[in-house]
This record gives C-alpha cells, structure tokens and sequence, in this order.
C-alpha cells in the first residue's frame, strides 16, 4: 500500500509517498480501510523532529475516517464493513493514517457521523477530543464564563460549540473578520486578536497558545487550560493552570459523532488533497488564518 512517511527531518519536502506493507491488526485492533484522514499541526512537528525518531521511518497521520477492514483476536462490536472514524495516537511510529490501511485499537475507534462525508469525518477525531477534553478540564459550571482563544481555528471553534452546550457563557478571541463566524458557532461576546475582554473571565481555553497574556485575562482563582503539555504558562493569582493532553477515547469519540448528527457540532474542511499530495497538505500547515482542516484522502 501508499502510505506518507519522512524518513529524515525538515521542511513539507521531506514527505514522501513509500510503499509499505499492508499492516495486520492484532489482538484488541482493527485494520481500516482508509477514506480520508486530517493533516493536523502535530503532522508538521513529527516532520520536522520535535519528537525525535532520527534514523526511522517516521509514519504521519493521527485522524481517520473509512471503513474496517478486518477485525484481530478478542473485538467485540466491531465488523468488517462499518463505517468509522478514529484517532491513531502517537508521535514516533512507523505508519500512522496518512495510508491506504490504519491499524489501531478497537477502543480508539467509533462509529462515523452518518450525516457528514468522510472528509468532514476525518476532521472530528483529534480536534473534537482535544476541544472536550479541554472544556472538561476548565471544571466550570453552568453560567460561567470562558473565554476562547484561537475561537476561529477547527480547535476553537469545536471547543466554542462544547463550550456553549456545557452552559458556559463564551467569549470568542479571534480575528477581526471571524466575529459572524464564532457568533454563528455559539459564542456571546467577541473580543478581536490584540484586544482584551471587558472584564476578567472564569476560564480561558487557550487554544491559540497565547500563554501567559490569555492567563492574565482570568480572574484570581479562576482556570486556565493549555492545549500543547509543556507550553503553560506558571500559575498565579491562584488561577489553576492545567494542560490537556489528548488521548485516543473511543467512547468520548462517539458521543462527538453523535452531536455532529444532532446538528450540535460544525465540523470544517479547508482543503480536500489526495494522498498522494501530502507533500502540499504540509505546506497548507503554515499559512496563517486556514479556517478548517486540511484533509487527504485515497480512492
């Protein structure tokens, strides 16, 4: 099968097409035949070393969205023909879902949004369960306010909805020209990029990595949740810094699914490349302002 790999670190050049064996699922993982698959902002950073694996074929790829294709020892649930989508966890691995086949635990899997393609499928796994679990993580309660950084971006946006629908009164931060955009998605104030709300908020859902400027929006005692582990700024005032770290959650997953078939949850597509451009998808990653994931997909 095709599948994209780097096999040495730098630029969007680095992305190869190799052919590669086709991956058996073992026991507990199901093989999909891969439809569409996200290019995530974590897919550029494996590119580039951020997370080592010199000397080793580095497979790219963390979303996924097609069709199970067989089924290893001990699944239950699951079989071959269903349609589904899934987060394939990982930084240094050799094949990840930018393939024509995907591996991954059956626990990482979930049935796909029936009322979206698989293109639009592809972009729920890793944003949907990075923006949850960041809303859960702010720990706030009904009537609370939350202000959203990045409120524009797939991330944001996602958290923008869950945040709404938790009962949270949502303050996006974004562009100037995103106000309709974020408004549309569920927010009740607007705050343009290098202004300041009106006043201090409960939480920040820092999904633009601003740092320490979106800490110092929050009011003493209050909560801040970094998106990226390492990259908080230090607590103060009292306000709780935590930083989520996403994991493949296939029951969470499929609630996601659920509310994008409820009408509760937009999913948005930039581009749609096939695979074998994922050399362009990596360059799609650096312009600024894409409203929506980039997404490959193989016939």
């Amino acid at each position: 099968m095709r599948a994209a790999v780097v096999h040495a670190f730098g630029g969007p050049e680095r992305v190869e097409l190799a052919e590669v064996a086709v991956p058996e699922p073992g026991a507990g993982q199901v093989r999909i035949r891969v439809r569409a698959a996200g290019v995530n902002p974590v897919d550029g950073a494996v590119r580039a070393g951020v997370f080592g694996g010199a000397g080793q074929r580095l497979g790219l790829g963390w979303d996924v969205a097609g069709e199970i294709d067989a089924v290893g020892a001990g699944v239950d649930g699951w079989t071959e023909g269903r349609r589904v989508v899934g987060l394939h966890y990982g930084t240094v691995k050799p094949l990840g879902t930018h393939a024509e086949y995907a591996v991954l635990d059956a626990s990482a899997v979930a049935a796909a949004p029936e009322s979206v393609d698989d293109a639009a499928a592809a972009a729920l796994p890793l944003s949907g369960l990075t923006a949850a679990r960041s809303v859960d993580l702010l720990g706030l309660a009904p009537g609370d306010s939350v202000l959203v950084t990045g409120a524009a971006g797939l991330v944001g946006g996602l958290a923008v909805q869950l945040a709404a629908r938790a009962g949270l009164v949502v303050t996006a931060l974004a562009g100037a020209g995103d106000e309709e955009l974020v408004r549309g998605l569920g927010a009740a104030e607007f705050v343009a990029r290098g202004s300041a709300p009106a006043g201090p908020v409960d939480g920040v859902l820092d999904a633009a990595v601003i740092g320490a400027e979106a800490l110092g929006f929050v009011r003493d005692g209050g909560a801040y949740v970094g998106l990226i582990p390492g990259a908080a700024p230090a607590a103060e005032r009292g306000v709780r810094v935590v930083e989520q770290e996403v994991a493949a959650d296939g029951e969470l997953l499929g609630r996601l699914s659920s509310l994008v078939d409820a009408g509760a949850l937009t999913l948005r597509v930039a581009d749609v490349l096939p695979l074998a451009e994922a050399a362009k998808a990596h360059e799609a990653l650096a312009v600024p302002g894409t409203r929506g994931r980039v997404v490959l997909v193989s016939s």
